[in-house]
Order: C-alpha cells, then structure tokens, then sequence
C-alpha cells in the first residue's frame, strides 16, 4: 500500500543528518554534563556549544535559551512563572490557542485567581489588533499569550506589532513558537518578545526536547526543581544527544530556509489548485489558502462531504495510506470537534469534515495527486 506522510504539524521526520550526529553523540559523549571530569566537561561543552549557535539563529545571547522537554514545558515555565513571579494579574490570549496555553491558563485561573480575557478573533481566526490594544489599555500587570503561527489553520500572527504593542503598554508577551521555529525567521533584537516557545520534532529534529527562550533579566523561576542545570532555570540532566539533534536540525533548517521554503509553498499552492480542480465546492478554513497570511506548510480543507459520511473520513484516508489530521494531534484521541474550528466556522460549516494537511521538504507532487485521487473518490462515491 502506498504511505503518504502529510501530518507535518503533528511531527516531522528526522532529516539523516541528525540521526547521524545524534547516534555520533550517543556513542562518544555519554558524560553527564554536570559532573567535573574530562567526560562531564566535554558533555558540558558540546551543550553549551549548542545553546550558543542556536542563540545565534535567533540574535540573542546564549543565556537566554533555556533546554527543555518540547514546547509544553516551555509554554508552561514562562506562563506560571509569570503569574506566580512576576506580579501577573491579568492574561490576555485567544480561544484558538494550542492547548498547551490554554489549558496551562484555564489552571493558572483556578489558582490565582488571575483575571482571563479573550481577545476578538475575525471569522478567518484573524486577531484583532484594535481589540487587543484596547485590553492593554485597561490591564494592569499583564501577560499576552498569542502563537506566532496557529497549528491547525496556519494563521501568522503580525509577532513584531504585538511585541511592540506589548512594550508600549507595560505588558510581557510570550508565543508559542511550535509551528514557526524552523520555517520563519525570528529577529529578537527587533521583535521585544520576552518568552517564546520551540520543539525540535517541528522541523526534522526529535521529540522530547525544546527550548524556551527567556529575556535576560525577566525574572523567570523555575518550573521543575531539582539541580542547578540549566542556571537554574530547569532541574533535570539535560538530554545531550536530543539538544545536538535539535541543533543539527535548525542549522540545516536555517542555512536552507528561503530554498526548502520555497519548494514547500509550491507544494501547498500546487495542492490548492488541484484540489479546486477536482472538488470546485471545496472550502479552505481560517487564511490557511492565502501563503501571505499563513504558514506554506499547513492547509485546512473544508471538503464538500456529506455529514452522514463524515466520521469515517479519516479512517477512508488511513486504508488509503495518507496520513492527515482532522486538528491538533494532542488533541486526536477526542471525538470532540477542533476548538479553532468551533471557534471560528458557523454551525453549517462544522458539519462538514475539515481535514489539516501539512507538507515537508520530503513531500512530492506524486504524493499530492494521489491523495487528490483519493479525496476526489471518497466525496464522489
């Protein structure tokens, strides 16, 4: 049977390159970077080699990267920190966030009674700037949390206007980076974020392992104690060859970006057209159809099938090989629809499957015109 892999968003395969470094790393450099022996010291030094170049990626100092276990544990040390440290009473997000923030605030919530806004999304999942600036406005000491790129309809946050916006009104920012690490370039000397989050298995690189970057002087307590690892931001010895890996990946993610970039956007237009070729009722969820307002490595199609038929959709795809998501894989063992697409499609809409495909530098045309094929057929039987 034929394997088509479009669920990117979910997670990407590891480039050859990390596995290589990484199986490298995991023969030669078994030290615990903690312990002061020659074994520990070079451990200790390919870490902080790491930590070094990916701070570069992102022009900041090497301090400021702190080494985690993924994007949930990044996510959760700047938002409780901020609440529980930093004299946050006020958190301002969107209800199309990724759970790993919303859950991590609804939690936040209970315990300190810290006040929850919303801000204003357009029927595409669009922010609201206008809305958002007016609850800054009216805030005391907060904390915006908005992703950078939505995991489900690609939207792309303007990060730089809201970073601004933020300093201009007292306000620490933090976004959840997932889906852009990797894929777009991030200037933080001129976007005044103060927390953002990454994982490694986003762009070729493997699980369990991320970063938080934490502005210098922010504060920021620990979230997990123990040791001193990490200048005390994060106890745990740090997982060498999984950080190589990670730095691997972003280095060859970054010194390629604009030519990968380039052949992934033509995968996603090239998807678009033949879908509308073949199902011209087809619809497109959020700004995910639009490469200048969303991410080239996502679209979310909303397919003209009938609801009756709907539940088996994703079960027709998996006999057929391809593999896709009907939202956000954290979320995939729920029979619950997508939250985003609650939030943002009418109820007419919602009757009808939406399905996320997400493409890779490994994804071919031949790829596409078989799952094309394959749609065509299942909404047509």
């Amino acid at each position: 049977m034929k394997q088509v892999y479009l669920d990117n968003a979910a997670t990407t395969a590891l480039r050859p390159e990390v596995i290589n470094r990484m199986t490298e790393v995991l023969t030669n450099s078994y030290g615990n970077a903690s312990s002061t022996h020659s074994f520990g010291r070079s451990s200790k030094a390919l870490l902080e080699q790491c930590r070094k170049n990916i701070a570069g990626y992102f022009n900041v100092s090497a301090s400021e990267i702190v080494f985690t276990s993924g994007g949930t544990e990044a996510d959760n040390l700047a938002l409780r920190s901020a609440v529980r440290d930093l004299g946050v009473t006020e958190i301002i997000t969107s209800k199309i966030e990724h759970h790993a923030v919303l859950h991590t605030v609804e939690q936040l919530q209970q315990e300190y009674n810290v006040k929850l806004s919303f801000v204003e999304l357009d029927e595409l999942g669009t922010v609201n700037y206008t809305h958002l600036e007016r609850l800054l406005k009216n805030s005391e000491k907060a904390i915006v949390s908005l992703m950078h790129v939505n995991n489900e309809i690609g939207n792309i946050l303007d990060i730089e206007h809201v970073a601004k916006m933020c300093k201009e009104n007292d306000a620490l920012f933090h976004s959840d980076c997932v889906q852009s690490v990797g894929h777009f370039k991030l200037d933080l000397q001129q976007i005044p974020i103060d927390f953002f989050a990454a994982s490694a298995h986003k762009f070729h690189g493997p699980k369990g392992v991320g970063f938080c970057f934490v502005r210098k002087e922010s504060g920021l307590k620990p979230l997990i104690f123990g040791g001193e690892q990490e200048r005390g931001h994060r106890a745990g010895t740090e997982a060498i060859h999984n950080i190589v890996g990670m730095d691997e990946a972003l280095k060859i993610a970054y010194t390629n970006i604009e030519v990968e970039g380039e052949k992934i956007s033509s995968i996603k237009t090239y998807f678009i057209d033949q879908v509308k070729k073949v199902l011209p009722t087809v619809g497109f969820n959020g700004a995910s159809v639009d490469n200048s307002k969303s991410t080239y490595t996502l679209v979310n199609v909303c397919l003209p099938l009938d609801p009756s038929k709907a539940a088996m959709l994703q079960f027709q795809l998996d006999l057929k090989g391809i593999a896709c998501s009907r939202g956000s894989a954290c979320q995939s063992g729920s029979s619950q629809q997508s939250h985003v697409l609650t939030e943002i499609l009418d109820d007419e809409k919602l009757k009808h499957p939406s399905v996320r495909f997400s493409f890779s530098i490994f994804t071919t045309k031949e790829e596409i015109d078989y799952t094309v094929n394959v749609l065509k057929d299942i909404v047509n039987a």
